[in-house]
């Protein structure tokens, strides 16, 4: 909710400030020829904007945003999708593959880092002077400790929405407050309440024993996973699949190393894999004897993720798994989630890419991943 009255940030203790500035100097601000000078915000005067983010903090706005950056993928995702002129960066160097799908004005802005091991990098972002920055994340308190430390750090209002994919809609609502689009975003808003709401009743009606056993194959060998519970396959959680990996997940980590065995015991009746092209194992899981012998394999149900401009599935989590409800549950439950998913996937990438698919592109789009006629 978006308030007018003052405020003053909250500042982090000593010993965690420290912590923290050390974890982010990392790729950061290492520079021979110095830092930028770091903007001195004036002092907030009676009747400022302030809102109040996804994870409680109040936080004081300019009178005008015209100019954002967002500390990871999550949130340039839906930057992009919502107010592509006002973004002013991406997180990594895109793809041709990436950049295909993406408007031309937006292809070649800068990366300023902030995905994988390459952190946000404060000097290049200072030296463009984003109005705001938001983090789009799971809301915890690490998370809020390192937004108030780059908003302390740079002086820069700092935003953490909220990146769980049940909380889209209020992410986009929230969004559209901040710059000031409250319309495009209830455009936007409205798909994405309609189609959590009717994948959430769809998935009511199967049957325990009609459920599809999943593995979700990552990395360059297919023997890499996240376990059942993780962010990263709440996809398949809320289409009703069984995730097969039933490991535990160590805390901060990212994908887990499974083996073979593992696999072969777990017996998938599916396996999703990431795509050849993003240097998945997807391929390859047909020609490699050791992988033979799995249900899925037999059975030819194998499937690649479509992964332009962004995975429908996962990483980054963003809003591009919207769109992956209604692929997934297609795949898994045809009868249950019967959409024509061509015509969903022209309509997403349309309101939300900015993109016509041609039918020549949305042949190759759903060629590996859709259920062989």
């Amino acid at each position: 909710m978006i308030l007018r009255k003052r405020t003053t940030v909250k500042i982090l203790s000593i010993t965690l400030l420290a912590v923290i500035l050390l974890s982010l100097a990392t790729g950061c601000t290492n520079n021979p020829q110095g830092t930028a000078e770091i903007p001195q915000q004036p002092e907030p005067e009676v009747n400022e904007n302030v809102i109040t983010d996804m994870a409680g903090r109040e936080v004081i706005l300019p009178e005008k945003t015209e100019k954002i950056f967002s500390l990871s993928p999550v949130g340039t995702i839906m930057l992009y999708t919502l107010c592509p002129e006002k973004l002013l960066g991406w997180n990594y160097e895109l793809s041709e593959m990436e950049k295909y799908y993406i408007l031309p004005q937006y292809k070649d802005l800068p990366n300023l880092g902030g995905a994988g091991k390459n952190p946000p990098n404060a000097e290049e972002i200072l030296k463009l002077k984003p109005d705001i920055i938001v983090y789009v994340t799971d809301i915890n308190e690490t998370n809020i400790s390192t937004a108030e430390q780059f908003q302390n750090e740079l002086n820069i209002p700092v935003v953490v929405l909220d990146g769980d994919i049940e909380k889209t809609a209020d992410t986009y609502a929230l969004l559209g407050k901040i710059i000031g689009d409250e319309a495009t975003a209830e455009n936007l808003c409205a798909y994405i309440k309609e189609t959590i709401q009717e994948i959430q009743d769809k998935a009511k009606s199967i049957s325990e024993d009609k459920k599809v056993r999943v593995y979700y194959a990552e990395g360059n060998d297919g023997l890499e996973t996240d376990p059942r519970g993780s962010g990263h396959v709440q996809v398949l959680d809320m289409v009703g699949g069984i995730n097969v990996a039933e490991v535990s997940k160590i805390e901060g980590s990212g994908r887990l190393k499974v083996s073979l065995e593992q696999l072969l015991n777990w017996n998938p009746d599916l396996i999703i894999a990431w795509a050849d092209d993003r240097g998945g194992y997807y391929s390859n899981i047909f020609k490699d004897e050791n992988w033979s012998g799995l249900n899925a394999v037999k059975n030819g149900e194998v499937y690649e993720i479509p992964n332009f401009p962004f995975s429908w599935f996962d990483r980054p989590p963003s809003v591009n798994r919207i769109l992956g409800l209604k692929w997934l549950g297609n795949l898994l439950y045809p009868e249950v989630f019967d959409y024509d998913i061509k015509k969903e996937v022209k309509y997403f990438y349309e309101q939300f890419y900015h993109y016509q698919l041609t039918e020549e592109e949305l042949a190759k789009l759903v060629d590996t991943s859709t259920r062989r006629q």
